[in-house]
């Protein structure tokens, strides 16, 4: 198959299959989920994107039907029907089908959902242009949920300026994340910074990937906030998501950034590209 969309356990070409009208999602955004790409048809960093997609869930108290491992299989068992070995694996739950009403029955079972499309990851060693926007989202950023409107509006302000992402800051300058990246700087001191994971902040599997490394490379990691101007100063501006693992920017908002770190930059993504070869070989 060229791609593939699953519901509840019926499956077929994107573009031919349907969903209920009351399911949840249509009326509330009721829903989380989580994405990956794979490699050879295999899976990357899966368990900790299912670890994350039950988390989201638990926090807003979606039921989830199945287990992990059936999730894993599921999710193992379609990426062989689509013909590309270089897929993007996004699925997600929906709290569950009904009449359109605020609340919900506390039995309520989500609705899993699957996408598959041809995609590979992006090459880490090309450089990205930025700009920056303030981050009005609300403040359940932890949770990957299906209210993505200020992410769409920010990415979309990216695409039509020509540039790769969207940096977000909140009100007094601290640098959160990107529209639809994490966002985290090589500093003065040559020490990786990337902001803590509070409610500001989706805990990316990339990101936790991106500290993994610099402690591999013996390099140091803080995790604390840093501002716009620490950001624009830093040796280098890293951009970070499951397609991308660790892009350098060269501008933001036409300013030249960066550049300052290149080694221990290569060095980083040597050791991703690296350890995601590894793992879909």
């Amino acid at each position: 198959m060229e791609n593939l969309g699953y519901y509840n356990g019926r499956f077929g070409l994107l573009d031919e299959m349907t969903v209920p009208f009351n399911d949840r999602v249509h009326f509330f955004g009721d829903g989380v989920y989580d994405a990956t790409y794979t490699r050879n048809h295999k899976i990357y960093a899966l368990d900790e994107h299912i670890d994350r997609f039950f988390n989201s869930a638990a926090l807003l108290d979606i039921h989830i039907p199945n287990t992990k491992k059936e999730i894993a299989d599921i999710l193992c068992e379609l990426v062989k029907k689509v013909d590309s070995p270089d897929q993007f694996v996004y699925w997600q739950a929906t709290r569950g089908t009904q009449i359109r009403n605020h609340t919900y029955p506390e039995d309520m079972k989500a609705n899993i959902w699957v996408v598959l499309k041809p995609v590979k990851v992006k090459n880490v060693y090309e450089k990205v242009d930025a700009i920056t926007a303030p981050d009005t989202r609300f403040l359940h950023c932890n949770i990957k949920t299906l209210n993505l409107l200020p992410a769409v509006m920010n990415a979309q302000k990216a695409e039509r300026m020509g540039v790769y992402e969207t940096i977000l800051y909140r009100e007094g300058g601290r640098v959160t994340e990107c529209s639809h990246s994490n966002v985290h700087i090589i500093n003065s001191d040559g020490i990786l910074q990337t902001a803590p994971t509070d409610h500001l902040i989706l805990p990316g599997i990339a990101r936790a990937h991106l500290i993994k490394a610099c402690k591999a490379l013996g390099y140091g990691v803080d995790e604390y906030p840093f501002t716009l101007d620490e950001m624009m100063n830093a040796k280098e501006i890293i951009i970070t998501s499951s397609g991308a693992f660790c892009m350098a920017c060269k501008t933001v908002n036409n300013t030249e950034v960066g550049g300052k770190a290149p080694e221990m930059l290569k060095n980083i993504q040597d050791w991703l590209v690296n350890d995601f070869n590894t793992a879909t070989d």
